[in-house]
């Protein structure tokens, strides 16, 4: 009979700022929440991602290495971040070189399951559920779709 090897999920090695909750479980390592963060259950937030002060992350997200998640953002239920684009063919497995950043500004909301590959995304974006975000996103509005294309411009609240 085999044993299999058995990790536990954990908090290692985090940054916190002031005012931080965090719903257990959760696996985060070497990485940097800002100040009044919510993180919800059965997130993983790899190491060398930041995420901006008044940011929320909703159950079951995964935030890979090299993400940086800006201020007052909304990350929702099940949304994916990507780092590598298996462009030969495959997974690059560790080597980190192959591996692409993701930068995400500040108020940008994402919704439930979109998946984002690496890209950069200006501020004040709205992600529709679903979507999947292949190419930069470089003005303001509402995207949607498998690519997320721009629908409409956000409302100003003035």
């Amino acid at each position: 009979m085999n044993n299999p090897k058995i990790c536990e999920s954990q908090i290692r090695d985090v940054q916190f700022g002031a005012n931080v909750t965090v719903v257990k479980p959760v696996n985060m390592y070497e990485c940097s929440i800002g100040d009044n963060c919510f993180i919800g259950p059965f997130v993983e937030i790899q190491k060398k991602v930041k995420i901006g002060a008044n940011t929320k992350v909703q159950s079951h997200a995964f935030v890979c290495e090299l993400v940086e998640i800006g201020s007052h953002c909304f990350i929702s239920h099940g949304v994916m971040f990507i780092n590598d684009l298996f462009k030969s063919g495959g997974p690059a497995g560790g080597d980190v070189s192959k591996w692409k950043s993701t930068i995400i500004g500040n108020h940008v909301a994402i919704g439930s399951n979109a998946t984002i590959l690496p890209v950069k995304i200006t501020d004040n974006v709205v992600i529709g559920a679903g979507s999947v975000v292949t190419k930069d996103i470089t003005e303001p509005g509402i995207y949607a779709g498998n690519p997320a294309r721009k629908i409409r411009d956000i409302k100003s609240s003035t």
